[in-house]
């Protein structure tokens, strides 16, 4: 168990934890995305958190796999790849913040914030000089959020997912050095 602080903390999540893991995500997920999908976000969640995805997460090098708690009651989950590049982006030590999913019922209470300033400050005792990650265009609340942090834009994809709405298929790669 990682504490964050007295209210938040950080429990490593296990190739036992998979049911748990899906169960959280389907709580979480759909609140802020189910509207991007023509199936509600059932596909997503069920190939991005099977038990063979998530245990081929866990099993990948160099990477960090969290429950995030909120007064000891798991609210989301945050994963990061260490040593995962961006393309274009000329620094040598880079990490990949892969997932940072909050149940909505906490927004505002500066979760996010706090486990971003967490991982910078990890990330800089282990001399890493950028964190990236890839957001939803059509999440202008979390853009937002990423850009008062100081992160900025890099490049964008189009995903090809079928199922995903063509309106929101773009996802932007943005990135913060330190």
């Amino acid at each position: 168990m990682i504490q964050i602080t007295p209210k938040l903390s950080l429990q490593t999540i296990n190739d036992t934890d998979c049911d748990l893991l899906f169960s959280l995500m389907k709580e979480v997920y759909p609140k802020a995305y189910a509207h991007f999908w023509k199936d509600d976000g059932s596909w997503y969640l069920s190939s991005q958190y099977s038990k063979t995805n998530i245990l081929k997460e866990l099993s990948q090098e160099k990477s960090d796999y969290y429950f995030v708690l909120f007064n000891n009651e798991i609210i989301g989950n945050f994963r990061v790849v260490w040593d995962e590049k961006l393309a274009g982006i000329p620094t040598e030590k880079q990490l990949k913040l892969h997932r940072i999913y909050l149940d909505s019922k906490v927004q505002g209470e500066g979760i996010g914030k706090t486990l971003l300033s967490w991982l910078e400050s990890n990330a800089k005792e282990k001399n890493y000089q950028t964190i990236w990650l890839d957001a939803m265009n059509e999440q202008a609340q979390a853009f937002e959020f990423y850009k008062k942090l100081g992160y900025q834009y890099h490049s964008h994809c189009f995903l090809d997912f079928t199922l995903l709405k063509d309106e929101v298929r773009k996802m932007s790669q943005i990135y913060k050095n330190m």
